[in-house]
């Protein structure tokens, strides 16, 4: 709590001492709208006829209609904040599921990406020896490998004579 202060002030041509925990900055500043609205009021010439009493009824009434509109504007405010913060918090909470959605979609990316190349390497390949089969290029088979492709005879004449049963 700040230390009570107290400041002489000006209100309507007389001298006044102020006290309170504001600074005497805030203390000047609130004589000064006092100032201000008996002013305003003085300006007008209906409110010069009337008595002190309602002079001062008036102001008063008038001070609290101040009071009100600008608690009523700022409860609009902080209203809107706390809207504004919400929503905030939701832009922020949206961007990091997209964030997050967005580091998966890259992450498949770059797999199908791989896979791509790879698949793309396999089809060369592929081409390259379905051409080399096409001109005849592809190495001949080597007798052995030949043999090893061939059932033997054995194999043969057991299938023969189980057939043949």
């Amino acid at each position: 709590m700040s230390a009570k202060s107290s400041a002489e002030v000006i209100i309507g041509g007389k001298v006044y001492t102020l006290s309170g925990y504001e600074g005497e900055e805030y203390l000047q500043k609130v004589a000064a709208y006092i100032n201000n609205k008996c002013a305003e009021f003085d300006a007008m010439e209906n409110y010069r006829r009337l008595s002190a009493e309602m002079k001062a009824t008036l102001l008063e009434l008038n001070i609290a209609d101040d009071y009100f509109k600008a608690k009523n504007q700022a409860e609009k405010l902080e209203a809107d904040l706390d809207a504004k913060e919400k929503e905030l918090y939701d832009l922020r909470h949206d961007l990091i599921s997209n964030q997050i959605k967005m580091e998966n979609y890259e992450k498949t990316i770059k797999e199908l990406e791989a896979k791509n190349r790879e698949l793309l390497l396999n089809k060369a390949r592929l081409e390259t020896t379905l051409e080399d089969a096409i001109l005849g290029q592809v190495p001949e088979i080597k007798e052995d490998e030949k043999e090893k492709s061939k059932p033997n005879q054995e194999t043969k004449n057991k299938r023969t004579e189980g057939g043949k049963k």
